[in-house]
């Protein structure tokens, strides 16, 4: 299963060469992945993420240039990896015929209180196992 978020570009997004810039593609991500992970975990009552987390590490391939236009651009968001301490989430930012970028970020887990990551717990777990996907098949619980 795959989160769908419409995320809509702002003319500000857009660079000197007139197509949106590399570092604003982060922010779609963002988006997309709060509105997964928080609004949508609280909406479904799982108990999962009510703490902090924290950005481990983002990959992004482009694959076409983003020009400003004002309809909103889809991000589909989707787990590949579901690991004790931490959990990768996958994303396809695109409209109806282009894919523009593939994504993935690991996402750990944060006590805020402490200060210091912490483990997944088992509704976190279960939220994102209902979303664990992976179209190579390579997705796993570590």
């Amino acid at each position: 299963m795959r989160h769908v978020f419409q995320c809509h570009l702002r003319w500000s997004d857009m660079d000197s060469f007139g197509h949106v810039n590399n570092v604003v593609y982060l922010r779609y991500l963002e988006e997309a992945r709060i509105d997964f992970m928080f609004r949508l975990a609280r909406r479904a009552d799982s108990g999962a993420f009510t703490g902090g987390s924290v950005v481990a590490r983002h990959e992004i391939d482009y694959l076409r240039p983003l020009v400003h236009r004002h309809e909103p651009l889809t991000v589909e968001t989707w787990i590949t990896k579901i690991g004790g301490a931490s959990a990768t989430v996958a994303y396809e930012i695109k409209d109806e015929e282009t894919v523009y970028a593939r994504a993935a970020t690991v996402v750990v887990p944060f006590d805020l209180e402490r200060g210091r990551p912490r483990r997944l717990t088992a509704q976190e777990r279960e939220f994102l196992g209902e979303y664990l996907d992976d179209e190579s098949g390579s997705a796993s619980y570590a």
